[in-house]
């Protein structure tokens, strides 16, 4: 991988984590819990703990996603980022522009989920 792709990836990992950060915030707001003391109907109520139970859902795909770029941003930072950790070959760079976090060549990735 060049110098400038690597920049590239570092710079979309940046930009990932920066949104990530801004939707963790906002989707903690969201996750509160719904105080009993608040004059909800039933049906009111049990929408927003529906509502509440979604938003727990991505919040916590979401932290994991934070974790998996915050780690290739370090392997960036490290010199390790792109090679696969399965076969020690370079990831192709098409593969790191879809999926910056990835740890494995799509072939490698294949044979571990199949």
């Amino acid at each position: 991988m060049t110098e400038q792709e690597l920049q590239e990836m570092e710079q979309l990992l940046l930009d990932r984590i920066t949104a990530l950060d801004s939707s963790l915030g906002y989707l903690k707001d969201e996750t509160k819990v719904i105080a009993p003391s608040i004059s909800l109907g039933r049906l009111t109520r049990m929408d927003a703990t529906g509502t509440k139970a979604v938003n727990e859902h991505v919040f916590l795909l979401n932290r994991t996603d934070l974790v998996r770029m915050q780690n290739a941003l370090e392997r960036i930072r490290k010199g390790t980022y792109g090679i696969c950790l399965r076969c020690g070959k370079e990831i192709p760079f098409g593969r790191l522009r879809h999926v910056p976090e990835a740890l494995m060549c799509v072939s490698c990735s294949e044979k571990k989920h199949s």
